[in-house]
């Protein structure tokens, strides 16, 4: 196996442990009692749509690469990046609906605290993956990833597409869990 490969794989088995070691402790801390249930902002349902689509897009861009389809690689790669600053921009949007709404990362809701959490750490990493994006977007407008140069593309297919199911398991556990 690539090493570069492996060490994704690590990263990703890390990341997954952490959200999982944090999921397990927002239900303990959930069935303490004390707990404020509301509704996650409407705008986290349409980010989810917005992230799905961007996944789409990623695949594109593979396949494209693949066939050394340079036009669509490099407007795949740009509407992927495109959709993941959409992304932010509407979970920052959330954030300040949740605000609004009286509830802050700090203070006696708890529940809040999560959500802050949940969503705040996720989208570091959507930030870390914009930025491998765009290396790989300034890389297919130097010809440099091809069909005989997949490596870094499906690197950063397999992290985006890790992202975006993070994301769906975060969003419905969220859903379901209030």
């Amino acid at each position: 196996m690539n090493p570069k490969k492996f060490m994704l794989w690590l990263a990703i088995a890390s990341i997954t442990m952490m959200f999982a070691g944090w999921t397990s402790g927002y239900l303990v801390r959930k069935a303490e009692g004390n707990w404020h249930e509301f509704d996650l902002p409407n705008i986290f349902l349409y980010s989810t749509a917005v992230l799905v689509v961007s996944s789409v897009f990623m695949h594109l861009a593979v396949r494209a690469a693949k066939k050394d389809n340079f036009n669509t690689l490099k407007i795949a790669i740009s509407i992927t990046f495109a959709f993941g600053m959409a992304f932010l921009f509407m979970q920052w949007y959330g954030f300040s609906d949740l605000v609004k709404n009286q509830l802050h990362f700090s203070g006696s809701d708890v529940a809040a605290s999560w959500i802050y959490v949940f969503v705040g750490i996720h989208g570091l990493h959507i930030i870390s993956g914009l930025v491998v994006l765009l290396f790989s977007l300034v890389s297919s407008f130097r010809l440099s990833i091809n069909a005989n140069n997949l490596t870094r593309i499906q690197l950063c297919a397999t992290y985006w597409h890790f992202l975006d199911g993070l994301w769906l398991y975060l969003f419905f556990f969220l859903y379901f869990n209030r």
